[in-house]
């Protein structure tokens, strides 16, 4: 059976519908009827054709101002959808414990090309605030994570950051190529990246490699703090956080279903 298609684009019934949902993200949570026509390159009139059944069925919510959100029924929907074991599911816990015991921050990340890509973060009323959030980015050569995975990269994604040339967020940010590449020695050879207000002013962070079952290391876990606690707090974290990546990385040994990313909208701005 065929299916029907828009002449003006090719698409499919279902190709228009999903166009439509993807037009929204966390850069753009509520679309008006002209935006939602910008973004998915549809004619106005297709676009409030679909929206108003898509709000008749509860995948759209139309706020009285005539601003469209995403609606409960998808967020149902989306629940029954099978979880698999990805690194996030398996780094949650041990997370939260970090986060119990040191009342700071906590931070996973993997290496997305030359960024830093958050997936997941514990936090409370208790530590230091931070704007990062899951889905932001931060460039490799100012965080602790972004050390810790740039140290562990290929030689050639190092050479390309240090090509591109490295960017000055904070007068303490490291652009000189070869005191970056000592500094990436010393996080192979200790196992741990400091970062010293090198993204923003007044944050300080510990981060450590976390490796899959091939023993390649797959994210980074840190602990992002206030300056203030930096010296000795910081240094008395360090154990907790090898403890936190070590048993990550045992449980990730026994199977897992990759990173566990696919479900994270990236934004724009970088943030620690």
């Amino acid at each position: 059976m065929s299916v029907p298609r828009e002449a003006s684009t090719g698409r499919t019934v279902a190709g228009r519908v999903f166009a439509l949902l993807n037009a929204f993200s966390q850069e753009r949570p509520a679309l008006r009827l002209i935006e939602l026509a910008a973004v998915t390159g549809m004619p106005v009139s297709t676009v409030h054709r679909i929206a108003t059944e898509l709000v008749e069925l509860g995948a759209l919510k139309k706020e009285r101002d005539g601003v469209y959100r995403i609606g409960l029924r998808l967020w149902e929907l989306g629940a029954l959808c099978p979880a698999p074991r990805t690194l996030r599911d398996v780094s949650l816990p041990f997370m939260q414990d970090l986060y119990e015991a040191t009342a700071e921050n906590v931070h996973l990340a993997v290496l997305d090309g030359d960024e830093v890509l958050y997936v997941e973060r514990v936090w409370g009323r208790r530590s230091v605030d931070v704007v990062s959030r899951v889905g932001g980015r931060s460039p490799l050569h100012a965080t602790g994570v972004g050390k810790v995975l740039l140290a562990h990269a290929s030689r050639e994604l190092q050479e390309s950051v240090l090509a591109a040339g490295l960017k000055r967020y904070t007068p303490h940010t490291i652009v000189m190529p070869g005191i970056l590449m000592r500094s990436l020695q010393e996080v192979r050879a200790t196992g741990i990246a400091r970062c010293a207000e090198e993204l923003s002013l007044g944050t300080v962070s510990v981060a450590a490699p976390i490796f899959g079952p091939d023993r390649r290391v797959v994210a980074a876990l840190s602990v992002v703090s206030h300056t203030v606690t930096h010296t000795k707090a910081l240094t008395a974290v360090e154990p907790a956080l090898r403890l936190a990546t070590l048993s990550i990385s045992r449980e990730l040994a026994n199977g897992y279903d990759g990173i566990g990313t696919a479900d994270v909208t990236p934004i724009r701005p970088a943030t620690r």
